[in-house]
């Protein structure tokens, strides 16, 4: 493959729809290969934004207003970074000739948990949680006796764990339904999934692209919310469930098609290993491969997109601690304390410019031979930041 400078006539050009600090970390891999970086959000200022060559800021659920920016750039691949996208868009872009990373349908079936677990659990027969949707109050009450208690209630469109709640008794589901109502996405129909007292739960990253698959090491995840707060790779799990999850990872990524690294997440209980989520593009847990991999999602993520060799090596154990702001502030400032940064572990600030309580503003990591040290040492690291 040949590289151009960036803004050249023949450079490539991705597009970030999503420009959070997943998609900032993508931006600087690609202008790592001097690829011309333009990222879109809702918001002035995102985190790629501040290191994209230009940035947009339109309402990206506007099928019009995504289809006019796609032609006005003309990009040479598409990258969704975000559930909140006009699919309308997306399929429209594709039938004029553009690559959408790593495909339009896949981007459908995936960002509405309707349609990802239709998919998995009745087109490809995989091993799922039970589940029902519904639309109004006295669906989700009738879902909720269905399923029994305790049950997981989650908009089928949403990102970061909003809007998703843990009815533990009848009592509670009234509640979820308000709950629901936060989401950053579809509320207008839920899922109600059988809660399953899992041992533990995992993301798979998963990279492929005409070269082949290739999965990372499982990374292991602590969730409050439906938001991570911890995670670190390698999950010790046994051969046999690590076998069995990565040939349901590949099936469901063989499914979907195309280009790009996908978070596909499960439940294991036992020997018994249980599809829950994917995401066609890097994963918030995936984070801690900032750390522990030669080459991280991000950077795997941009190769899988331009075709390149998928080949990385590990550097070890690691963890990754999730800072959450604890004020409001339309200028928020970290304080971080010195001894967060070390020959082993470091801090990660995405330059968000507003905070809101329970916005993740920056992530520790840290690498150590025991993973349970890296994330002890994760966690004691975000306890120590402060915001204001």
């Amino acid at each position: 493959m040949k590289f151009t400078t960036p803004l050249q006539k023949d450079a490539i050009k991705i597009m970030l729809l999503g420009s959070g600090e997943l998609g900032k970390e993508v931006a600087i891999e690609a202008q790592r290969l001097g690829i011309e970086v333009v990222a879109v959000d809702k918001y002035e200022n995102a985190p790629a934004h501040l290191v994209s060559n230009r940035s947009y800021a339109i309402d990206m659920q506007d099928k019009s207003a995504v289809v006019e920016l796609i032609e006005k750039e003309n990009p040479t691949y598409i990258l969704p970074e975000v559930e909140a996208i006009s699919i309308d868009a997306l399929f429209e872009a594709e039938a004029k000739g553009y690559h959408v990373i790593p495909n339009a349908e896949a981007v459908n079936k995936t960002m509405n948990r309707k349609n990802i677990r239709v998919f998995a659990a009745e087109e490809l027969g995989l091993t799922t949680s039970k589940y029902k949707f519904v639309k109004s109050l006295e669906e989700l009450k009738e879902a909720g006796e269905e399923m029994g208690f305790p049950c997981v209630i989650k908009p089928v469109m949403s990102s970061s764990g909003h809007g998703q709640s843990i009815a533990k008794k009848a009592e509670d589901i009234e509640n979820s339904w308000e709950i629901a109502k936060e989401a950053r996405g579809d509320a207008s129909e839920l899922i109600v999934e059988e809660f399953i007292p899992f041992d533990y739960e995992i993301t798979l990253l998963t990279v492929r692209n005409e070269r082949g698959t290739v999965f990372c090491n499982p990374i292991g995840h602590v969730q409050k919310d439906g938001d991570f707060i911890l995670s670190w790779q390698p999950m010790n799990m046994s051969e046999s469930a690590l076998n069995r999850a990565k040939e349901i990872a590949k099936a469901v990524t063989d499914g979907l098609g195309g280009r790009g690294i996908f978070g596909v997440e499960f439940f294991v209980k036992g020997e018994e290993v249980y599809f829950s989520e994917l995401s066609p593009r890097p994963h918030d847990t995936g984070m801690v491969t900032l750390m522990t991999q030669s080459q991280s999602q991000f950077a795997l993520h941009i190769r899988a997109v331009l075709g390149l060799p998928l080949n990385y090596t590990t550097y070890g154990a690691g963890a990754c601690g999730a800072y959450k702001a604890k004020n409001e502030s339309s200028n928020p400032i970290l304080e971080i304390p010195d001894n967060a940064f070390t020959e082993t572990s470091f801090v990660r600030v995405f330059g968000k410019p507003e905070s809101h309580v329970g916005r993740r503003m920056a992530v520790s990591l840290v690498l150590d031979d025991d993973v349970e040290k890296a994330k002890e040492r994760a966690l004691e690291i975000v306890e120590h930041i402060n915001d204001k």
